[in-house]
This record gives structure tokens, C-alpha cells and sequence, in this order.
């Protein structure tokens, strides 16, 4: 089991940036496929970014593609997601998820990852 734990949210003024930060502990972190997931008010949760267990593939929803990088470093056991250019309808809380995979595969469903953080908020003032 692993546990994941995230950071960096705040407030910022639309056309800012925010670097989140997920660290996880518990179990080898290269052993995991991670995502990156929002949900705002009022909406279901969803997809924003996911990353490989190695870090050699990523793939981004359409609304963030161009703004966000998801990245990490297996060493640090942390994953990150750099968020540039926000707006406001970037406005949610922000969970990182682990999923634990063989290969480079990346996984956009929720329902999909079994371990997940408690959030960090993001919010963009216009």
C-alpha cells in the first residue's frame, strides 16, 4: 500500500502558476502508474494528467494540454504537476492517485487508481 500526500495549492491570479507536489511513501514508487485528477464544485471529479510508473509517457486532458506538465522523480518518490497559464475554471482541489502496474501504461478512469491523497485546493481569481 502506498500513501500519497500532496501539496503546493493556493490562490493565484488567473495567468499564474502553481506547482503541485505528490509525495508517497509505503511501497516502491516505481512500482506505480500516477494520475493527477480535480474536481470542482458543483462537478464530478476528473482526469488531468497521468504519467508512466518509469516517467516516459504522459498523457493530459484537452482542457489543460499546452498548460500543465506532469512529471516525476522516482528517487524523491514525489510526482509533480506544473500548472501554467491558469484560469479560472482551473479552480478545484487537486488529488494525486497511485495505481500499482507492470509496463507504461497510463490510466485516465478514477475508478482505476485504489490509492489516492486527500487534495490540495487551487484557486484562480479572474
Amino acid at each position: 500500500q502506498v500513501q500519497l500526500v500532496e501539496s503546493g495549492g493556493g490562490l493565484v491570479q488567473a495567468g499564474g502558476s502553481l506547482r503541485l507536489s505528490c509525495q508517497a511513501s509505503g511501497r516502491p514508487f516505481n512500482s506505480y502508474a500516477m494520475g493527477w485528477f480535480r474536481r470542482a464544485p458543483g462537478k464530478e471529479r476528473e482526469f488531468v494528467a497521468g504519467i508512466s510508473r518509469s516517467g516516459d509517457k504522459m498523457n493530459y486532458a484537452d482542457s489543460v494540454k499546452g498548460r500543465f506538465t506532469i512529471s516525476r522523480d522516482n528517487a524523491k518518490e514525489t510526482v509533480y504537476l506544473q500548472a501554467n497559464s491558469l484560469k479560472p475554471d482551473d479552480t478545484a482541489v487537486y488529488y494525486c492517485a497511485a495505481v500499482e502496474v507492470m509496463g507504461s501504461t497510463i490510466f485516465m478512469r478514477s475508478e482505476t487508481y485504489p490509492y489516492w491523497g486527500q487534495g490540495t485546493q487551487v484557486t484562480v481569481s479572474s
